[in-house]
C-alpha cells in the first residue's frame, strides 16, 4: 500500500470479511467511546455535588490525600484489567484537574453569593 502526498491511497482490495470483522469492531469501538462519555457525565454529576457540599461547608476544592487513594486504586484497578497503570493514572489525573477546576469555580460562586447576602 502507497500513500501520495495528497493524502489518497492506493488500497489493496480487501476481502468482505475482513470489512465486515472491520465494521463490527469499530462498532464495538463506537459503543465503548459512547458508554465512557456517558460514564463521564455521570460521575461529574457527582463530582459536582461534591463541590457544592465542599462550598457550602468551606472545604477546599483538592484533596490530595483521597486523590492519592484514588490514583493508587486506579493503578491497581488497571494492572488487573491488564491496561497501563501510568496511562490510568494520566487518565485520573486528567480528570481530577478537571474536577478541582469545577470546585473552584463553585466555591467562587458560592463565595459571591454569600458577599452578596
Amino acid at each position: 500500500m502507497t500513500t501520495s502526498n495528497n493524502g489518497t491511497e492506493d488500497v489493496e482490495p480487501v476481502a468482505p470479511a475482513v470489512r465486515a470483522e472491520l465494521a463490527r469492531l469499530r462498532d464495538s469501538i463506537d459503543n465503548i467511546d459512547a458508554a465512557v462519555v456517558h460514564m463521564l457525565a455521570e460521575r461529574f454529576k457527582c463530582t459536582q455535588q461534591v463541590g457544592h457540599l465542599k462550598a457550602a461547608h468551606q472545604l477546599p476544592p483538592a484533596d490530595p490525600a483521597r486523590e492519592a487513594h484514588q490514583i493508587a486504586r486506579l493503578r491497581r484497578l488497571a494492572e488487573n484489567a491488564k491496561l497501563d497503570p501510568a496511562f490510568a493514572e494520566k487518565l485520573l489525573n486528567f480528570i481530577i484537574a478537571e474536577v478541582i477546576r469545577h470546585h473552584e469555580s463553585i466555591a467562587d460562586n458560592t463565595n459571591v453569593v454569600q458577599q452578596q447576602q
